[in-house]
């Protein structure tokens, strides 16, 4: 019998984000962005359905024959917790794992300025964290939620699918609910979620119209609300968001969102020079009343500039990140160019260096 535990241990041993298990190849670990064999066994079908039983119920196994697939949560030990999606391809199972340590981190550690730590006091407003899949935005979201439970005395309720980090009650009362298990949806978390007396409310996906709407009203109404998007840049995030809605509506949104928007962290992980670990490279826009202006007169092209002249309002580039993490010698050359938005400017900015 082929035994999940024994892959699931050489995951967290050898510090993967991800165990791919697929017919027809060995067991695959994903380390600081590369695909690696843990070993040489090649799965058959029948292994497969094997490990999908020793992690799914009955009822998640119905879904997978009725739908294709599902995805689902579940600890392992009181090591880790781990996300995973179990999908049929060429009508055999195939299954993904990401590795969530239970380890929460610091704002410091993931390099956030005490001017992230400010926005954590505001009563009301929205804080966006985005950026590709696998970029670490959960752990981003944990990290800002982690650091309220400790420091305030607030009614956290967090809205996920699936929840992947486990928040103790510390100073705060944190309330977590699952999509598919405690609620039917994003939207409809948030919007009775506003009955139960929050302070803070996280949504883990702004996935839907509804959802956005509901987080608007949220941030609107007196609640400090993080969220996530698949957007690479404040730019792009806010132009999301706007054109989400019918045209109509646009204008009101754009007023809207200019008033309740806090922050936008876009973020991508970067393997290290030492080929140890990830770094997290982030581009941050912080409200400030010129980009209020910029969102209300359809001007969000310009943001960038403001990035760019706005350190002492704890604002940056995503490439002025890049830069920083290479001169403190914790990236290489390589991945600053590869990374980069503006080449040409990296190009002049690393001359000489």
């Amino acid at each position: 019998m082929v035994a999940i535990n024994e892959y699931l241990k050489e995951c967290i041993k050898q510090k993967a984000s991800d165990l791919h298990l697929t017919v027809g190849k060995p067991p695959i670990l994903r380390i600081d962005g590369s695909l690696k064999p843990l070993n040489d066994i090649i799965f058959k079908e029948d292994d497969l359905v094997e490990i999908m039983k020793q992690i799914t119920d009955e009822e998640k196994r119905k879904e997978i024959e009725e739908s294709g697939g599902c995805d689902f949560g579940f600890s392992f030990d009181s090591v880790a917790r781990f996300r995973a999606s179990i999908y049929k391809a060429k009508g055999a199972i195939g299954i993904s794992l990401r590795f969530i340590s239970s380890k929460l981190f610091t704002l410091e550690e993931l390099g956030l300025s005490d001017k992230i730590k400010e926005l954590l006091h505001r009563p009301r407003g929205l804080i966006l964290v985005t950026g590709p899949t696998g970029s670490g935005k959960t752990t981003t979201l944990a990290t800002l939620t982690d650091y309220i439970n400790s420091n305030m005395g607030s009614h956290i309720i967090t809205v996920e699918d699936p929840i992947e980090y486990y928040h103790n009650h510390k100073k705060s009362i944190v309330t977590q609910r699952e999509v598919g298990v405690d609620i039917p949806s994003f939207s409809e978390a948030i919007i009775k979620g506003l009955r139960s007396d929050p302070d803070v409310i996280l949504v883990g996906e702004m996935r839907d119209l509804q959802t956005i709407k509901a987080a608007l009203l949220a941030a609107e109404t007196g609640h400090l609300v993080f969220a996530t998007l698949h957007t690479i840049s404040a730019v792009q995030t806010v132009d999301r968001i706007i054109n989400s809605f019918p045209v109509h509506q646009q204008e009101q949104v754009r007023i809207q969102l200019s008033a309740v928007i806090l922050a936008v962290l876009s973020q991508q992980l970067l393997v290290r020079k030492s080929d140890k670990g990830r770094v997290a490279c982030f581009e941050i826009m912080i409200l400030t009343p010129s980009i209020q202006s910029l969102i209300r007169e359809r001007k969000t092209f310009r943001i960038i500039s403001e990035l760019q002249t706005g350190a002492k309002y704890g604002m940056r580039t995503f490439d002025a990140s890049l830069i920083k993490l290479y001169q403190d010698g914790v990236i290489s050359k390589e991945s600053v160019y590869s990374k980069a938005f503006d080449k040409e400017q990296i190009e002049q900015m690393l001359k000489g260096k």
